[in-house]
């Protein structure tokens, strides 16, 4: 049970702050003419998370569980990036909900994994934090903890979108935007504690 509670909890931490990949996802959601038309964006962009997340978590096992000194430098590493994302996206401003045409399915799949797999700060988050905080796992616990964070980048993306065509031209408020940045900060810290007390109490 855990390690499926972190892995919620670490996923929509890193995912709540709407950057590029999620504003592109719910303005599809808003400016095509159904929900069925805007899920070639969302179901790349959650495809390319689960494979971000999947590499980085089995990559960095395969190195890191056979040095006990790289795994604790590793977490010390996450939870002091932890901090400072936490910091920045507490800070940060809310994101403008900027009106954008309807694009085509090829379009809105080239323009997704280019945001996906093209951003240094989705690769930051799932090989700096996500695959980092997975080392503390055995591979059973490890495999529950992948399918919490995969999960969650499915129900965002698909949510993301399918709040997009309810809303359609509906103005949101600048403050939602920026609820969702303070709340995702909050979550980010109370991970880095998490790895702090595991740290602490000799769990890696």
């Amino acid at each position: 049970m855990e390690p499926i509670i972190h892995g919620i909890l670490l996923a929509f931490g890193l995912i709540l702050p709407l950057g590029v990949q999620n504003i592109f996802v719910f303005t599809q959601g808003v400016t095509q003419s159904n929900f069925i038309k805007a899920l070639p964006a969302a179901i790349t962009a959650a495809i390319c998370d689960t494979l971000l997340i999947v590499l980085a978590i089995l990559g960095l096992s395969l190195i890191v569980l056979q040095f006990d000194w790289l795994r604790i430098i590793l977490v010390v590493a996450g939870i002091l990036f932890l901090v400072y994302m936490g910091k920045v996206i507490w800070t940060s401003p809310a994101a403008n909900n900027k009106e954008t045409v309807a694009l085509s399915m090829k379009k809105q799949i080239l323009f997704a994994l280019s945001v996906s797999l093209l951003n240094p700060h989705a690769l930051l988050d799932t090989i700096g934090v996500i695959g980092t905080s997975a080392v503390k796992y055995s591979r059973q616990d490890q495999l529950l903890f992948t399918y919490a964070c995969i999960v969650v980048s499915w129900f965002w993306f698909f949510g993301l979108a399918t709040f997009g065509a309810v809303l359609k031209k509906v103005t949101i408020p600048q403050g939602v935007f920026l609820l969702f940045n303070k709340s995702s900060a909050v979550f980010i810290w109370g991970t880095a504690i998490y790895l702090l007390i595991g740290l602490w109490q000799g769990a890696y």
